[in-house]
């Protein structure tokens, strides 16, 4: 059975507004708690892209600390925040509300089609 992580839209925000107001130092947070809640490989895989996002970009800035900026850092810190924003905001977490059809895991099963007998079928 596959994992689902539900979240609303508050917790997607908070997770969004995490990533990227720490300036791209703490955009890993959020990947971690969803490969440790889930587990799947794409998980993991997604948390150890923003971790090295991480341990590359801090070195950077500071080997390029002098003049006015690095416009290429600032091109690739601001297309990483927007990728995160956008997968913690739309692709990673589940919604909170069932498929429609579907059947609520504890609920009284349904009533037998019309013109179907109630019980054990085999014993008659």
């Amino acid at each position: 059975m596959e994992k689902r992580l539900e979240a609303g839209w508050f917790q997607r925000i908070a997770w969004s507004v995490l990533a990227c107001a720490t300036l791209g130092l703490l955009i890993w947070i959020p990947f971690l708690y969803v490969a440790i809640r889930r587990g799947r490989g794409s998980d993991w895989g997604a948390f150890a892209a923003f971790a090295f996002y991480g341990c590359v970009t801090l070195p950077w800035a500071i080997i390029t600390s002098d003049g006015d900026g690095d416009p290429i850092l600032g091109a690739v810190a601001a297309l990483c925040w927007l990728t995160a924003a956008a997968m913690l905001l739309f692709a990673v977490f589940d919604d909170r509300r069932p498929a429609q059809g579907a059947q609520p895991p504890y609920a009284a099963p349904a009533a037998p089609a019309q013109g179907q007998p109630y019980g054990y079928p085999y014993a008659r």
